[in-house]
Order: structure tokens, then C-alpha cells, then sequence
């Protein structure tokens, strides 16, 4: 009885032993991927899950590691392994996306998106990302009632209401999509991309000199901004002042 007892508690100092290195694989991991040695993360990651392979955290590391450095067939299959253990991980639903988004695969990362999205329904960010997923793709509707899920998380999230304004813009809504910019630059003054979007939104409307003046507050934050310096060149093409935007076209 002695003996047995003996082994048992050798057994259960070793688990312990093997969990404590396991951990500190995984640290040391981490340690050298906030450093961007991510070459060096990946050696300890797979320590860390070659030692023990249920160990969740290093596996989605791992994954996060590979697509640090664009191994991405890699880092799916480390997040793979993940759900193996744990189907409903969101962090690693959350990095599959973040892989085909990376591979240009927004069909697929859509998809992890989502299933992300489910299983933490109280991540705004996680709502704000499947929304710009979809305007990748051109499905602006759709879009829309993600920001609304975003927003109704936190009614003052200006990344919400800056995408939820270009998918207005995009349907032909300029009234609702200004609204919203001057939401936007009333909170956050510099703010380039609002102002550069209301100068879109004005110039659709007709209203020239206004969206002129949105393209130039912009570029004041921004001196630059080649998304504003494009739009105001081709406006001011439109507005037969090719002088003043090929003074522009020189500089991009």
C-alpha cells in the first residue's frame, strides 16, 4: 500500500511538474511573439503542445504565430487542432477568419466570423468585423444589421457608425449616412476617414463645394491622405479646374 501510494503521488508531482513546463512553453511563446520573434514563438508553441497536446491556448497561439508570418495552411491547422478540443473556442473561430481574411477569403472568414460571433454575441468587435467581411463583398444590406448589433453593444462606437455609413452611402442614403458622419467628427474631430466619406456622400448629392471643403478637412488632419487627395482631384476634374487637380495628381 505504501508503495503504490509512493508511485501515485511520483505520478501527480510529475503531472504537475509537466503542466508547470508546459505553461512556461507557452509563456515564453507569448513572450516572443508580443517581441514579433515569431519564429521563435512557433518553436515554443509546438513545445508546449508536443508536451501536452490538449493544451488549448498554445495551439490558437500557434496558429496566431504561423499567420504572423503567412504560413497560412499552417496556422489553419492549428486552429484546427484547437477545436478539435473545444468545437465552441471562439478565439479559435476568431483566428480562422482572421486567416482567410488574410488569404483574401472573405467567403470562408465570413463564415468563422460568424460562428464567432455566436458564441460571443457580446463582442462588439466581433459584429463590427463580420460586417466589414461583408462589405468586402459587396453585400452592403447585409452589413448593416451588424453595425446595428455593434451599436446597440455600445451606441457610442464610432467604427460602427463610420462602416454603417459607408454601407449607406453605397445604397444611395446620403441623408442618413451624414447624419451619422457628423456624429462621428462631433465626437472625434480628427476623424479623417468621416470627413473623407461625407465628401463622397456630399459630392453624390450634388452639393460640390461642400464635399471640397469635407476633402480638405480631411487632408488638414492629413496632409497625406491619398484617399482624399484622389477624391478631391477627381472632383475638381469634374469641375473642369484641371489645373488645380493636376497639382494634386503630381503628388500621389
Amino acid at each position: 500500500m505504501k508503495l503504490t501510494a509512493l508511485c501515485a503521488g511520483l505520478l501527480l508531482l510529475c503531472a504537475v511538474c509537466m503542466a508547470e513546463e508546459t505553461e512556461y512553453y507557452d509563456w515564453k511563446g507569448m513572450k516572443l511573439y508580443n517581441e514579433k520573434n515569431y519564429t521563435g514563438a512557433i518553436e515554443y508553441f509546438k513545445l508546449a503542445v508536443g508536451q501536452d497536446p490538449g493544451y488549448l491556448d498554445s495551439w490558437i497561439h500557434l496558429g496566431n504565430a504561423y499567420r504572423a508570418i503567412r504560413e497560412y495552411n499552417q496556422s489553419l491547422a492549428a486552429y484546427e487542432k484547437a477545436l478539435e478540443i473545444n468545437n465552441r473556442s471562439a478565439d479559435a473561430w476568431s483566428g480562422i477568419c482572421d486567416t482567410y481574411a488574410a488569404m483574401r477569403d472573405y467567403v470562408n472568414a465570413t463564415a468563422a466570423s460568424a460562428r464567432a460571433t455566436e458564441l460571443k454575441p457580446d463582442n462588439k468587435n466581433f459584429w463590427l468585423r463580420e460586417g466589414n467581411l461583408l462589405q468586402m463583398q459587396g453585400m452592403f444590406d447585409e452589413s448593416l444589421s451588424r453595425y446595428d448589433k455593434a451599436l446597440e453593444l455600445d451606441p457610442a462606437y464610432l467604427d460602427a457608425k463610420y462602416r454603417k455609413s459607408v454601407a449607406l452611402v453605397a445604397k444611395g442614403e446620403s441623408a442618413q449616412a451624414l447624419a451619422l458622419l457628423d456624429e462621428i467628427t462631433g465626437a472625434n474631430p480628427n476623424y479623417k476617414q468621416a470627413y473623407n466619406l461625407k465628401g463622397l456622400a456630399l459630392e453624390s448629392s450634388g452639393k460640390h463645394v461642400e464635399a471640397l471643403q469635407a476633402y480638405d478637412k480631411a487632408l488638414e488632419i492629413d496632409p497625406g491622405y491619398t484617399q482624399a487627395l484622389t477624391n478631391k482631384m477627381h472632383l475638381l476634374m469634374a469641375l473642369r479646374k484641371p489645373g488645380d487637380a493636376m497639382q494634386i495628381f503630381v503628388r500621389i
